[in-house]
């Protein structure tokens, strides 16, 4: 018989850690929820170093994803796509910008190739980023994959906004520690 469900589950911590009915009005408030995600994904040893708060048009979060990718045996378990199909399954909606709701996602380091894609498709309208892949890959063992050399220009041409470098030197020691720490060891 093949394999025919798929359940990917936050860590237990996550639940208590932010009161989702508090307003985080500025990029700085939203990025650091993502940053303190990462950072307490590595200290908890439940997964690596990054971290994805989603936000409605008041700041209030959506959902969260932490990465889960060793734990939880998945490749596609990065942060920004755990915070995208807790958000969709919420919602009930694949894009989640669709009725004209305005969303913001903030992610501890620059998405990925995948979730680069990914926040193509999922319907956010603004993108908030710490660590630069630059730093990921200088301060990790990761690969962040081929991105457009104009992915920044591809984003804002599909409506998104982009905006870098938000608490980058912060982001930068959550990528360190994890680092420091050997990595994931299971």
């Amino acid at each position: 018989m093949l394999p025919s469900s798929v359940s990917l589950k936050l860590p237990a911590w996550i639940e208590d850690s932010f009161d989702p009915g508090v307003e985080r009005p500025d990029d700085d408030a939203k990025m650091a929820v993502a940053i303190e995600l990462a950072r307490r994904n590595v200290r908890e040893r439940s997964g690596g170093p990054f971290g994805a708060a989603l936000f409605d048009a008041e700041g209030r979060i959506v959902s969260v994803g932490v990465n889960l990718v060793l734990p939880q045996s998945c490749s596609l378990a990065h942060a920004e796509i755990m915070a995208f199909m807790l958000a969709q399954q919420h919602l009930g909606r694949a894009r989640l910008n669709e009725t004209g709701a305005r969303f913001t996602l903030a992610t501890s380091a620059q998405p990925c190739c995948q979730c680069f894609g990914a926040a193509v498709w999922a319907g956010i309208d603004v993108l908030l980023i710490g660590a630069r892949a630059s730093d990921v890959e200088a301060l990790t063992e990761f690969d962040e994959g081929p991105l457009p050399d104009a992915w920044v220009g591809e984003l804002e041409r599909r409506g998104i906004s982009v905006r870098c470098d938000i608490r980058r030197d912060e982001a930068c020691a959550v990528l360190r520690e994890y680092a420091a720490g050997g990595g994931m060891r299971y």
